[in-house]
């Protein structure tokens, strides 16, 4: 399974990026609004701070802006891919920038109906959004599980990126079902690495250590 991180922190990204556990990066307007910064400078300084996918989300709704907007995104960096909302222009959209050899994110997804029009379009990534979907107490997972059947059943190319991550527990779900990307909160990668007993285990040898009163320098 790849990791992308979600989010515009680029102090945060540099972090996770210098661990080589980092495969891209997904950003959306939210996260940069939060940022307080400027668009095009948060996906370039990304972009320069991981050669994996960067997804950079068009702004319009309606066809012929959305084509305008992502020909500017794809000007920051040859890493950007573009980041598309799952509706009819959206998909129209992503079906001419396959076409022209562009790498597309089709974002809130929150059925496989709405999947698998999207692999129909040819998009590199699809974004189902299983937090979300929990959150209406509906199973994020299950829409992922099917997901998966489809694609396999028809040998789509499109990538499954799990989003709308919120715990350690959804990363291990999504690959166990199949999810061939997560992207996730800093911290949530972060937390994948905590275990109590790794903590335990740890500080039992760091005591037992200090006892021989050797040093390994």
């Amino acid at each position: 399974m790849k990791f992308f991180v979600d989010t515009a922190d680029t102090s945060e990204i540099k972090e996770l990026a210098a661990t080589g556990l980092l495969d891209g990066v997904t950003t959306n307007p939210s996260l940069v609004a939060k940022s307080g910064r400027q668009f095009k400078d948060v996906i370039a300084e990304i972009c320069q701070i991981t050669e994996g996918d960067v997804s950079a989300e068009v702004a319009a709704t309606e066809f012929d802006t959305m084509i305008k907007e992502a020909d500017e995104l794809r000007k920051i960096a040859d890493n950007v891919v573009i980041k598309l909302p799952l509706t009819f222009d959206g998909l129209k959209a992503c079906k001419q920038l396959t076409d022209e050899g562009i790498k597309t994110n089709v974002t809130l997804c929150f059925s496989a109906n709405q999947a698998l029009l999207a692999a129909k379009a040819g998009a590199t990534y699809i974004s189902p959004f299983i937090g979300r979907l929990d959150d209406i107490h509906l199973d994020g997972l299950e829409v992922i599980r099917e997901i998966r059947v489809i694609y396999d059943n028809y040998d789509f190319d499109t990538q499954i990126l799990a989003a709308s991550v919120r715990s350690p527990n959804h990363v291990r779900d999504c690959a166990i079902v199949g999810a061939d990307v997560a992207t996730v909160p800093p911290a949530t990668l972060k937390a994948l690495v905590k275990h109590p007993l790794t903590d335990k285990g740890l500080n039992a040898f760091l005591a037992d250590w200090a006892k021989t009163g050797q040093s390994i320098l």
